[in-house]
């Protein structure tokens, strides 16, 4: 069993930056691609990064240049960094994680809100 905790929400003014955290617990954590999707109030949760065991990532086209999602297996937390933060923006985010080769994300975090005021 994988348990994510995230954390790192808050509000923040547009322009701003917010890194978010989630911390992975379970003997099969580091070995598991990680991902970042994000739910606005009325909308369908998306997919916003990902990130594999070795490093390769992906992005949804709304965040490319903006957020960052990097990964330390050391310590089983991933990051999503972002800057340049819209009120579009605004969404709970949910840390989410899946086996290798598998197209669903089998674990869930409890979602962290991200508020970006104009």
């Amino acid at each position: 069993q994988v348990q994510l905790v995230e954390s790192g929400g808050g509000t923040v003014q547009a322009g701003g930056s917010i890194r978010l955290s989630c911390v992975a617990s379970g003997s099969i954590a580091s070995s598991l691609t990680m991902g970042w999707h994000r739910q606005a109030p009325g909308k369908q949760r998306d997919l916003v990064a990902s990130i594999t065991r070795d490093g390769i990532t992906y992005y949804a086209d709304v965040v490319k240049g903006r957020f960052t999602i990097s990964r330390d297996n050391a310590k089983n937390t991933v990051y999503l960094q972002m800057n340049s933060l819209e009120p579009e923006d605004t969404a709970v985010f949910y840390c989410a994680a899946r086996q290798l080769g598998s197209p669903q994300y089998t674990y869930w975090g409890q979602g962290t809100q991200v508020t970006v005021s104009s």
